[in-house]
């Protein structure tokens, strides 16, 4: 089986929210950067998985430890070591790291405990979602019950439904027509 619980070679649906990111992204001529910890780069497989990704998809980094965050992204020790990795505010400096390290106009970030076990403290299931817009950074909370796989599953789509939602209502505001 595969990530998404099918079997090789499975003619597999993308889920429709990544149709929409790629019709929206393109469309508008925004770009987006990735930087993911607990989905492992579950959210830039996806993103990738349909052609036309490289007109808006410039980066996608997974910085799984404490090290490569700090390293790689320049999320700040102090950040780290006062709320935890698995954290809104870890998951807000990712987000914000990433676009700026890649001059993109929208990024998402992930991290979390997708389990089995406590993670500093902190319950199985809880992972933290980063949108940065440069207007704004946006965090989301989410709680999920499953196992790891489907967490880590559940984790990278609602990453980016809360990157679509954010980047419909940024436009919005903009009041952009359409390169």
């Amino acid at each position: 089986m595969d990530v998404m619980g099918e079997e090789p070679g499975a003619n597999r649906t993308l889920p429709v929210v990544v149709k929409k990111v790629h019709t929206f992204f393109r469309k508008r001529g925004y770009t987006l950067s990735v930087a993911e910890s607990c989905t492992g780069g579950l959210i830039s497989h996806l993103i990738t998985s349909l052609p036309g990704a490289s007109a808006f998809f410039e980066a996608g980094v997974v910085s799984y430890s404490a090290n490569a965050k700090k390293s790689i992204l320049k999320v700040s020790s102090r950040c780290m070591r006062r709320y935890g990795v698995v954290s809104a505010e870890t998951a807000r400096e990712m987000a914000e790291k990433i676009r700026v390290l890649t001059g993109t106009d929208f990024s998402v970030s992930t991290t979390g405990n997708l389990g089995p076990d406590v993670l500093e403290g902190k319950e199985r299931g809880l992972v933290f979602i980063g949108v940065s817009t440069g207007k704004e950074t946006r965090v989301k909370t989410l709680r999920l019950r499953g196992g790891r796989e489907e967490n880590k599953e559940r984790a990278a789509i609602s990453a980016i439904g809360f990157l679509l939602d954010t980047a419909l209502r940024e436009n919005s505001e903009r009041n952009e027509p359409l390169k």
